[in-house]
């Protein structure tokens, strides 16, 4: 996509995310640090909307990371739970908020979701298996 996480933050449309748990309600805050400054983002979840504002305000879960390891999030060149795992992601707080955290950036381009390409494969196998018949 080549936009930076700021610009994908800041193109969020207010539209009903399916993607997100109904039931799943909070804030998230995203601190991006660089050059010794940090930039702050604070996300409002409610009823599968997320509003996006500039706050350092306290959040239920607060995630920090360089502000390029956002980018690179944002671009789908880095997967959030890798980038926790190296430790170049930390988060603290209310982990069922990153779902939602994980939903607002795309994944890598022309990625698919698991199940689609399973059920392609199980498809092309079983048209195959009764071609052998």
């Amino acid at each position: 996509m080549g936009t930076t996480a700021a610009e994908q933050l800041l193109a969020l449309t207010p539209e009903r995310r399916p993607g997100i748990p109904e039931t799943l309600n909070g804030t998230l805050r995203l601190d991006a640090y660089e050059n010794g400054s940090t930039q702050h983002w604070y996300l409002t979840v409610t009823d599968q909307h997320v509003e996006v504002s500039r706050s350092a305000d306290p959040a239920d879960l607060v995630l920090r990371a360089h502000r390029t390891v956002f980018d690179r999030l944002a671009a789908g060149q880095l997967r959030a739970p890798a980038a926790m795992l190296r430790n170049d992601l930390t988060v603290e707080g209310d982990m069922r908020l990153f779902v939602v955290f994980r939903r607002i950036f795309p994944g890598q381009a022309g990625a698919r979701h698991p199940r689609d390409v399973a059920r392609q494969v199980a498809a092309e196998s079983s048209s195959g298996w009764d071609a052998r018949r």
